[in-house]
């Protein structure tokens, strides 16, 4: 399949991703990280867990990424990271045919994210800094946009790219407007969707750059992807063409904990019962 020469829209999101919500599957710490546990078979039997929860409270779609690995580098993946990796989300796939899988490795590596999406049959990857440059708990990471581009042509890919914007635990460098990184982002990045988080994991995004963005850029896949809960879910239903929600769906709300059942069933009825409404558009 050749992959798009252009961003996908809004129709093509809602197309991809029904119900629009992506649940976290935290990795546990993976071999050659400084907490690894000795255990190889722990990460698959965590993910299995966590997708099979998921998908049970309705979920058609989960975003994989070595949450257990910090700290993280800002540079390449290891090797035995990427196998690692490569290897829970070929299970993954197998045991889902039809679940949407997106691949992040943590902390930017692009290339090896779309390398483990292609080797593994997942469909898309979530790119922390895609265009730019941040500031983060890492040093300085900038963004690939070219490389991560050129190589999915190379490859021949329809996998999606999820961009984050001013991602969570970083700054950036000088101040510039929202909309015009944003704009960067998708027209010079060709993101197909773009992120929006709060300052850190967990913490919530905010309502106004939601209603910013979406004025600015009425065609453009917009989700939510930190801080959404059972109680802001119809709010952010309302704005948003979609989330990835991670540590509400975790054991007492915590990342990294593995998902609670009932907490992802919760969150998926707050999303789904959530009213329409005319700022989320068609």
């Amino acid at each position: 399949m050749n992959p798009p020469l252009v961003p996908r829209d809004r129709k093509a999101l809602a197309a991809w991703l029904s119900p629009p919500l992506l649940g976290m599957v935290h990795l546990p710490p993976l071999p050659g990280s400084p907490l690894y546990g000795g255990d190889p078979d722990q990460a698959l039997t965590r993910a299995l867990a966590d997708v099979q929860a998921l998908v049970e409270a309705g979920f058609a779609g989960v975003v994989v990424e070595n949450y257990g690995d910090t700290p993280f580098s800002a540079g390449d993946l290891p090797p035995v990271t990427i196998a690692s990796m490569a290897a829970v989300v070929a299970r993954l796939r197998q045991r889902w045919p039809d679940l949407r899988l997106v691949v992040n490795g943590l902390r930017n590596d692009a290339v090896a994210a779309l390398s483990i999406a292609v080797a593994a049959g997942a469909d898309g990857i979530r790119v922390n800094v895609h265009t730019g440059a941040m500031l983060t708990d890492q040093g300085l990471i900038t963004g690939r946009a070219d490389r991560t581009l050129r190589l999915r042509r190379e490859l021949d890919s329809p996998a999606w790219i999820l961009a984050d914007l001013r991602v969570k635990h970083a700054a950036p460098l000088a101040p510039r407007p929202l909309v015009d990184e944003a704009l960067d982002l998708r027209e010079r990045g060709l993101a197909d969707a773009i992120l929006l988080t709060g300052s850190g994991t967990g913490r919530p995004a905010e309502f106004d750059q939601a209603r910013e963005l979406r004025a600015a850029m009425p065609d453009t896949p917009l989700l939510v992807a930190s801080g959404v809960t059972a109680k802001t879910a119809a709010q952010w239903a309302a704005l948003v063409d979609g989330a990835i929600v991670g540590s509400e769906l975790m054991h007492g709300g915590h990342a990294g904990a593995g998902v609670d059942p009932r907490r992802a069933r919760a969150l998926m009825d707050a999303w789904m019962e959530a009213p329409a409404s005319s700022e989320a558009g068609s």
